[in-house]
This record gives C-alpha cells, sequence and structure tokens, in this order.
C-alpha cells in the first residue's frame, strides 16, 4: 500500500513527460491525459479509503528516515483533499478536450488551449497540487507551489493576447513575491530549529523564543495567506482569473486558492495551534465581506464569481480561526464543497460564454429559454454557494457558525459573534449577486436595440441624438447583433464533453448534500487527527526508513491494547 503515495506524485508528472514526446499526435495527447488523471483518482481512492480505516500512511524517499529525508504523508486531511482535486483536474481536463475539439471543428485551430503546449502543462500542474498535500516538510511543500505556480504561468497566458499578459503579470509578480517570503519563512524555520521536517518541527517548535516563533508564523501566515487571496493580499485575483481560458479558470478558482487554505490549515494545527486567533478571525472577517461587496457591483460573471471565490475564503480561514475541533471539521468540509461548486460555477460561465459569445451581464438575455440544460447546471451550484438550505454550503456554514458560538463565553463570544453575523450578511449577499445575474442573464428576454449602451450626451431640441445618422447606423447594428446572438443560442448544441465534465462536478458537489452525514463524519475525524499533533507526529517518526510499517495508528475503536490485524498479539 505504501506505494499509492509515490503513484499519485509521479502519474500526473509521467503524464507530462509522455504527452510533451506526444505533442505531434493531439489524439495520442489527450488519451494519455485522462488516463494519467484517472488512474491518479483511482489511486486517491483507494488511499483515502485505507487511511480512513488504518491510519496515516509515510513513505521516506530515497531511505532517509525523518527528520533527513524527504517524506510523503497521506493522513485523512491529505487524501480528503487529493480525491477532490484530482475529481476536479479530472472533470476540468475532458471539458477542455471537448472544448478544443469543437474548435478544431469550427476553424480547424485551437487559438485557446493550443493542445502541445496545454496537456503537459496542465498535469504538471496536477503534480504540484498533489505534491503540496502529500508533502511532509516544508521545503518539499514550498517546491510543490513553486511546480503548480510555474505551470500556472503558463496556463494563465495561454494564447499570448494582450489582455491576458497584461493580467498574467501581475499574477506572477505577486506570485513570486510570496514564494518569497515563504522560502524566507523556511530558512528562518531552520536556523531556529534545524528541521523543516513538520513532524520533527511539532516537536521542536515550542522551544524556540516566543518572539521568534511568532515571526515564524507571522511569515509562514503570510506566505500562505497570498496564496490563499485572504484580504488585505487578496487583490490580485479578481484581475487575474477571468482573463484565462474558461477550463484554465475554473481550476485556478477550484484549487490553487485551495492549497494555500490547506497550508495553512496544517502549519496552523500541527505547528502553531491558539496562535494568532483574533487575527485570523479578523481577516475572515474582512475576506467575507470585502469580496463580497466586490461581487455585486461587478458587469460580467467571470468578475463576479472571482469576488466571491475571495469571499468564501472568508469562511474557510473562519473555521481556522476558531480552533476547536468542530471548526477545523467545519473548514474542511467547506474546503471540499468551495472546490467543487466554485469550478461548476465557472465551467458554467464557460458554456455561457460559448452560447452567448460574452459573460457581460449587459450582453446576455433568454438564456433559460435557448440552453434549459445549462440554465439547470449553473442554477445548482449557484444556489449552492449561496448556502440555501439543504445544499453542502447551508450545511458548511451551519457547522462553522455552531462551532463558532459553543464554548465561549462573555467577551470571548463577542468577536466569533460578529463573524458569524458577517458570515451571514455574505451568505444574503451571495444570494442576492447570484440571483442578480440569473435574472439578467438567463430570465430576462435578450437585450433590444441600444440596451446594451444607451445614448449619451446632450439631445437637440427635437430629440434627436446629435450623432444621429452615426447612432442610428449603431442602432441597426445592435440589433442585427442581438439577433444573431439569440439565433446561435437558439442553434447552439454544446459539445457534450463540456456538459458531461459540468455535469459530473455539479453531481459530486451534490453527493456532499446527499451524503454529508459520512462525508462531514470523514471531515470531523480528519479535524481529530489535526488536533491531535501526536497522532501525525508518532506515523511520521516511527516509521523505519524502508517503510516497512506504513500504517501505524490503530484503526477507530480500538484500543492500543486491543489485537489488530497488524499486531495479533495486542501489544499496541
Amino acid at each position: 500500500m505504501i506505494a499509492l503515495l509515490p503513484l499519485a506524485v509521479i502519474l500526473p508528472m509521467i503524464g507530462a513527460g509522455v504527452t510533451m514526446v506526444a505533442s505531434r499526435r493531439p489524439r495520442v495527447q489527450r488519451a494519455l491525459s485522462v488516463t494519467a488523471l484517472a488512474a491518479q483518482l483511482a489511486v486517491a481512492l483507494i488511499m483515502l479509503v485505507v487511511v480512513d480505516d488504518r491510519g496515516p500512511m509515510v513513505m521516506h524517499i530515497g531511505g532517509w528516515s525523518a527528520p533527513f529525508g524527504i517524506t510523503l504523508v497521506a493522513d485523512r486531511l491529505a487524501a480528503f483533499m487529493l480525491v477532490v482535486s484530482t475529481i476536479v483536474t479530472l472533470a476540468v481536463l475532458i471539458y477542455s478536450i471537448s472544448q478544443g475539439r469543437d474548435d478544431e471543428e469550427e476553424d480547424g485551430t485551437n487559438s485557446e488551449t493550443p493542445t502541445s503546449i496545454f496537456h503537459p502543462t496542465f498535469l504538471i500542474l496536477a503534480t504540484g497540487v498533489s505534491n503540496a498535500f502529500l508533502a511532509g516538510d516544508l521545503f518539499n511543500l514550498f517546491v510543490s507551489f513553486e511546480i503548480l505556480l510555474t505551470a500556472s504561468y503558463v496556463l494563465l497566458t495561454l494564447g499570448g493576447t494582450t489582455e491576458r499578459l497584461r493580467a498574467g503579470a501581475p499574477y506572477i509578480v505577486v506570485s513570486l513575491l510570496s514564494s518569497l517570503i515563504f522560502l524566507s519563512g523556511v530558512a528562518m524555520v531552520y536556523a531556529a530549529t534545524g528541521t523543516v521536517n513538520l513532524a520533527d518541527l511539532a516537536t521542536k517548535i515550542d522551544s524556540v523564543p516566543p518572539g521568534i516563533k511568532a515571526t515564524i508564523a507571522a511569515i509562514l501566515l503570510t506566505a500562505f495567506g497570498v496564496k490563499a487571496a485572504v484580504f488585505p493580499m487578496s487583490a490580485w485575483l479578481p484581475d487575474s482569473y477571468p482573463t484565462a481560458p474558461a477550463p484554465v479558470t475554473a481550476v485556478f478558482a477550484g484549487l490553487l486558492t485551495k492549497v494555500g487554505v490547506y497550508a495553512i490549515i496544517r502549519v496552523q494545527t500541527l505547528l502553531f495551534p491558539g496562535m494568532f486567533t483574533t487575527v485570523l478571525m479578523v481577516a475572515a472577517g474582512a475576506t467575507m465581506l470585502v469580496g463580497i461587496l466586490g461581487a455585486i457591483v461587478q458587469p460580467g460573471i467571470k468578475r463576479m464569481l472571482s469576488f466571491t471565490l475571495v469571499s468564501h475564503i472568508g469562511y474557510m480561514l473562519f473555521g481556522v480561526a476558531i480552533g476547536s475541533e468542530a471548526g477545523v471539521a467545519a473548514a474542511i468540509y467547506y474546503v471540499a464543497h468551495h472546490i467543487l461548486v466554485q469550478t461548476a460555477l465557472f465551467l458554467g460561465a464557460g458554456l455561457i460564454e460559448r452560447v452567448a459569445g460574452s459573460t457581460v451581464l449587459a450582453r446576455l438575455g433568454g438564456l433559460a429559454a435557448a440552453a434549459p440544460v445549462l440554465a439547470v447546471l449553473f442554477f445548482i451550484p449557484a444556489m449552492n454557494l449561496a448556502g440555501v438550505p439543504p445544499f453542502s454550503g447551508f450545511l458548511g456554514k451551519v457547522g462553522l457558525f455552531e462551532a463558532a458560538l459553543e464554548g465561549s463565553t462573555g467577551a470571548a463570544q463577542v468577536l466569533p459573534l460578529v463573524i458569524v453575523c458577517l458570515g451571514t450578511l455574505t451568505s444574503l449577499l451571495t444570494l442576492y449577486a447570484i440571483v442578480r445575474v440569473w435574472g439578467r442573464a438567463f430570465w430576462r428576454p435578450v437585450p433590444q436595440a441600444g440596451e446594451e449602451h444607451p445614448p449619451t450626451g446632450p439631445l437637440d431640441p427635437r430629440g434627436d441624438h446629435p450623432m444621429t445618422t452615426q447612432y442610428t447606423e449603431s442602432r441597426r447594428r445592435a440589433r442585427e447583433a442581438a439577433r444573431r446572438r439569440m439565433a446561435a443560442a437558439e442553434a447552439a448544441r454544446l459539445p457534450l464533453g463540456m456538459v458531461g465534465a459540468t455535469t459530473a462536478v455539479v453531481t459530486v458537489g451534490l453527493v456532499l448534500t446527499v451524503g454529508a452525514g459520512p462525508i462531514y463524519g470523514l471531515a470531523e475525524r480528519a479535524a481529530g487527527n489535526l488536533m491531535d499533533q501526536q497522532t501525525y507526529v508518532r506515523a511520521v517518526m516511527d516509521t523505519p526508513a524502508d517503510g516497512a510499517a506504513d500504517l501505524l495508528i490503530d484503526p477507530p475503536g480500538l484500543s492500543p491494547a486491543e489485537p489488530t490485524a497488524q499486531d495479533p498479539g495486542g501489544t499496541g
């Protein structure tokens, strides 16, 4: 079973190399990419089942035992995140393949997603995400971030258009800055403790002088906060994501910020429990409010979704700030929910752009009648994002709010109560933003001539526009453009792969609702492991270099003195 750990990282990496070699054979590239991610998903599912049943899985690369070598660790949190992320990457890949095929059928080219570049880069991105979840030391986590960020630079500027290059520049600068901060934190950690292994750090960090420990924690949280788009370090995101191709935007929105959230959860529970809780709580509330206030005034669907992405990072940070097992469990569940829902919405936005030619609300209308399947595929995750009962967004928010209000009394309850109120307001404003998009894009008729760009400037005494001839021509062109869009929408046949991939992500999001009991129970068990740091420490430090004892923790419900499959004598 220990071979599952490196396979989860190696499979997409090998796939990237092979697809690069097969760059002149698009069909082979597509088959290899899908096969690599499908195999990775199978590995991740098996790993989750095994880890949940038998405990953390550990592998020391190269035979160097902890804390000297590179360690891969899969506990319940890592395995759960790996499963969800691989589902998303596989669905987005199928979506992009279908989109690329359809583009090629229309004009013989595919300028949006060049196959020879897209497939290997996308698989490298999947490699970085997987390695980040399984990294057992800070430096390997840093390398993982660099792998996925390097791939994201290419994907974000795919096609080389001026708009994408301009939008990608701030993203690259901010990412490099956050990486520099992270690397400085890793250097400071090693200087203070002599190790970067997370399990070893958990045993040594308390011996570090309080001032240095607080500085290290602040540096790492700042680096991860930039990557997770936590306010006030989130301004880069809404300007960067909307310009990328739809599949790229979807995987970015679903995964990249969540890797930053995962890193915050990991270091905050393992290395710095109880530190900066007030700062994290205030940052969570500010992220919720600022993000959603930006969302409700956006003229386009992609930018609106980008701002809601920022806003709902606040809920996850709030769960970490609560610091209890219930709060962390709710945060884990909400991370999984948001990965799926946000990906589905951006895939839906890509379908809207394909049908109507734009995602600007002023140019949209009549989509409910023109594309009813698309209307359903957008409506379900939209209501889920807004937290409408009984969807998983509602369940996650209720879990967060209950965790915040239990166990604190008097003055200690004031700040959590304020954040709960902000979270409730954010949920209502999210619903308002979603309803606004739904009403304009799906319910109202197609905009008539002149509605997109109403005339401005003084009128002459007869009430005519001063530029009569030009304005009449503008109205005629606008009318004709509206007719063409409506005709295209009515006749549109969305590629089956794009619709199928979006449907799959929406369905898995619904599984979080239908199967909320067992999935939330998994999140609670993962949180229990995180809050008991010794579970992680023993699993890593007690595993020999050859990995023979890869499963160390006793199965749930058994005490150490009871016999197990691994310990027939019951010695523990």
